[in-house]
């Protein structure tokens, strides 16, 4: 599969996510961590199944990372999702289109255009809109939720972009997804809502959610944006956003106002005006991984 398509349907398949946990009538620690649980049996056996040898100590590290930092996103915007609807909160999760290549350039010294810092004059004010600001005070806690879910976003798309750079995907996101599960589970007792017993009728949701989610989605968009420009991977991503729109209109009966409609038109534009400027060419973008940061900061 090219890499595009790859992502681009890994883009779709967890478009239906936010859906799936909606109708699942679950907290966001007990919708994070069986969503992660349910998918740890299918994604080790395709681990398995993967050529190579174990991780090393940077790999773990940084999957584990990655996994911690998928949980805060899993269950922020799953807040979010309670606030201000599956469309909306996904819109605006995607945020992460203008941090990933600001993150890539800190990290990586991957060159940024100019065009991305430009976008934030469009993505912000559409972010207001959005949100709906002036409206119930729910909408501005869905908003803060989602936004920091986004950043939480953005430095998961990084590692995981990182992770697969040596060919392996499954080994680190096996890895990425277990950690992921631990973090949900501890969040969940402390305050993010865990039920152990939801029913089998939520049960049934988070089952899809983690096989169409978690499953293939993620793994799909982790073995394929290895392959891209930080940007090119970004604006695929975008496909989530539009896809929970339509599915929480079609699905769930959704409606959202004409401000909040130009508020998400802002965000996907500007996302399209960061993602669409090519970096100028560069050499490719470091596989050190942690050490090499940190030998960074050393020398600083």
């Amino acid at each position: 599969m090219r890499p595009a398509w790859g992502v681009a349907t890994g883009a779709l398949s967890v478009s239906a996510s936010a859906v799936l946990i909606e109708l699942s009538g679950t907290a966001p620690g007990t919708a994070s961590f069986f969503r992660c649980l349910f998918a740890l049996g299918p994604l080790a056996l395709l681990a398995r199944a993967e050529p190579g040898g174990a991780l090393d100590r940077a790999e773990r590290l940084r999957a584990v990372l990655a996994g911690a930092l998928f949980a805060g996103d899993g269950l922020l915007w799953t807040q979010a999702i309670g606030e201000i609807g599956a469309g909306l909160s996904t819109v605006l999760v995607n945020l992460q289109v203008v941090l990933v290549p600001v993150i890539a350039w800190v990290a990586d010294r991957e060159p940024v255009s100019r065009r991305y810092f430009a976008a934030v004059a469009l993505v912000l004010p559409g972010v207001v809109l959005a949100a709906g600001v002036t409206g119930e005070p729910a909408s501005v806690a869905g908003t803060i939720h989602a936004s920091l879910a986004a950043l939480c976003y953005a430095g998961f798309l990084h590692l995981l972009r990182r992770g697969g750079r040596d060919g392996r995907t499954r080994r680190p996101y096996l890895v990425v997804t277990a950690s992921a599960a631990v973090v949900s589970l501890a969040a969940g007792a402390l305050g993010y809502g865990l039920d152990l017993t939801p029913g089998w009728a939520a049960i049934g949701w988070l089952v899809a959610v983690a096989v169409c989610g978690q499953v293939v989605g993620w793994l799909l968009v982790a073995a394929n944006t290895p392959r891209m420009s930080s940007a090119a991977g970004a604006v695929l991503l975008l496909l989530t956003p539009v896809g929970a729109v339509v599915l929480g209109a079609l699905v769930l009966g959704e409606r959202l106002s004409l401000p909040q409609l130009l508020g998400c038109g802002l965000v996907l534009g500007g996302a399209l005006v960061a993602a669409g400027a090519r970096p100028p060419a560069a050499s490719s973008p470091s596989r050190r991984g942690f050490p090499a940061l940190g030998a960074r900061r050393r020398r600083g």
